[in-house]
């Protein structure tokens, strides 16, 4: 983790220098078969990262071609062009400095596709590039990594769009299967089906058809498996998030902030097909969290969902809120030279983003680097001794430690509650809802009172959570006391274990000759009682001579 600090600031010093600028505005414009969708961004290239300061978008139903020519229809056009240019004027507001813009399967498969994207140069400016599925797929890939930590381990990707369905198939590194087919819920809404509520036969009937136009595909992706693995699924775009937000208020009464990360299980998925399959417009429509061109198409979307994870025997799906927009911006990074490689990004995409929330509030980055460093080392040393909890748990004690002291950018009077507050709703990418909680938790913890059952939401966490945050603050406690000055006093700590007398001996080796760090030593003393009481030790701290 220390390299990965220094990687970061050698690289964003290298990015600083040859884009001679700290920030790029940047708009992206996925011009899909039932929605234009449109992410305004910032990017730090010292980073690199991005921070989306704007989303837009317009339900323009592009996909509602003529049925004899199979041409975009007049309406579909110029709903289309108007959201454009609403599109065009937002960015324009927040100083965008490019529009980057893609159109998919609609506008692909339309013999007057390309006098659309014309006439959209002609009537805006915008040029929209025509991209392949295949390539619709590498894009959702990069953007979906962007905001998601697959630690090497395999991750299907479905994207349900309203004409094609992307599945891909990859590990943190280059994809190793993109598809892309055509069965949309706009596509199939309009091909399949004709009664209000459906009829059982044409239900019959459209599983049937997806069944079959998905079954190459996925046959094709499950031989990309080594064998033995067993992959999770990750679910992007709005018919997933409609069948989240319906089960999130079925079941927690609220949407979760952030949504990232949501779980279905595919139990869950059949009851809400079963349920929806038995609705009219207007009763769907009734369905919390539906809006009424999303009603008209969200039983095709389901389906599509149902039988793909049943060919996958996958039996859950996590939300994932980034997808082809944002894997636009990836894209357009890797293109101008913001990104080394496509791994490189991915491997880092959590601490990236930890470092882009401190410079966001303003954290003293020397300061909390050495603050994590003694955190790790103290989490290290008496790891198998005094604690058994592994590199995932160091991770998370990493993140709290760099940002425990974010909340003073709020103020500094129980800044460790701004902290808490200002992590659980920051954009950290990559982490889980419950890996937030307990980031936000620990850095909560870092003074003050030690957590307590009567403290909410730390009182509704599992036992085994609540016992992490306990053991991690008391680290990170001890870690915060050891830089009181916030000047590097201390160069380096020696954890030794007394067993037969239960104590901790700190050994510590000052920075600089002649200092007695008289201030660190009373703050680690101060400090030491929630680690003591927690661990059942006693903390013995020394300081070692100055040697030249």
């Amino acid at each position: 983790m220390d390299e990965l600090n220094k990687n970061f600031k050698t690289d964003g010093a290298n990015l600083a220098t040859v884009h001679g600028k700290e920030d790029i505005i940047l708009a992206a414009i996925d011009i899909g078969t039932n929605s234009i969708h449109m992410v305004v961004v910032r990017i730090d290239p010292s980073l690199p990262a991005f921070t989306i300061i704007a989303r837009e978008k317009d339900t323009v139903r592009l996909g509602d071609r003529d049925a004899k020519t199979g041409n975009l229809t007049a309406g579909a056009i110029s709903r289309s062009l108007a959201a454009l240019k609403r599109c065009q004027d937002l960015a324009t507001s927040l100083k965008a400095e490019h529009i980057i813009a893609v159109a998919t399967s609609a506008t692909r498969e339309a013999p007057n596709g390309n006098k659309f994207l014309e006439q959209i140069k002609s009537e805006t400016g915008i040029f929209v590039n025509l991209i392949s599925g295949p390539e619709e797929a590498r894009r959702i890939y990069l953007g979906v990594l962007s905001g998601m930590d697959f630690n090497n381990n395999p991750h299907v990707i479905i994207d349900i769009g309203g004409g094609s369905t992307e599945l891909i198939l990859g590990d943190s590194q280059e994809p190793r299967f993109l598809s892309s087919t055509k069965v949309g819920a706009v596509r199939l809404t309009q091909d399949f089906i004709t009664t209000d509520p459906i009829s059982n036969s044409e239900l019959l009937y459209l599983r049937a058809y997806v069944r079959g136009m998905l079954e190459r595909p996925v046959d094709q992706l499950r031989k990309k498996l080594q064998p033995g693995e067993i992959p999770r699924l990750v679910g992007t775009s709005g018919t997933i998030e409609t069948l989240a937000t319906i089960h999130a208020l079925e079941n927690l009464g609220s949407v979760p902030s952030p949504f990232h990360g949501y779980e279905i299980s595919l139990k869950n998925i059949k009851e809400i097909v079963k349920g929806l399959a038995t609705l009219n417009y207007a009763q769907r429509l009734a369905i919390g969290g539906m809006n009424d061109k999303r009603a008209e198409i969200i039983l095709a979307g389901s389906v599509i969902l149902l039988e793909a994870m049943t060919m996958l025997n996958i039996d859950s799906i996590m939300m994932c809120e980034r997808a082809l927009r944002e894997g636009v911006i990836v894209d357009w990074m890797l293109t101008h030279g913001l990104i080394d490689s496509r791994l490189a990004f991915q491997s880092k995409v959590r601490p990236r983003s930890v470092m882009k929330i401190a410079r966001k509030y303003k954290v003293n980055l020397d300061y909390s680097e050495r603050v994590a460093n003694f955190s790790l080392s103290i989490f290290d040393q008496i790891k198998g001794i005094l604690h058994n909890w592994g590199e995932a748990e160091r991770e998370l004690l990493w993140a709290a430690a760099f940002l425990h002291n974010c909340g003073v950018y709020v103020s500094h009077s129980a800044h460790h509650k701004h902290s808490y507050y200002l992590i659980r709703n920051a954009e950290l990418l990559g982490f889980t809802e419950i890996e937030l909680e307990i980031i936000a938790n620990i850095a909560r913890y870092h003074r003050k009172s030690k957590p307590k059952k009567t403290h909410q939401p730390y009182s509704n966490l599992p036992h085994e959570y609540r016992k992490m945050i306990k053991q991690l603050s008391a680290i990170l406690r001890l870690g915060i006391g050891l830089d009181r000055r916030q000047i590097g006093a201390i160069k380096k700590l020696d954890c030794k274990y007394d067993a037969e007398y239960q104590k901790l001996h700190l050994r510590l080796i000052p920075a600089y000759p002649n200092d007695d760090c008289a201030l660190e030593l009373w703050s680690l003393d101060y400090k030491k009682e929630v680690f003591e009481e927690e661990y059942g030790v006693k903390v013995v701290a020394t300081l070692e001579k100055f040697l030249c």
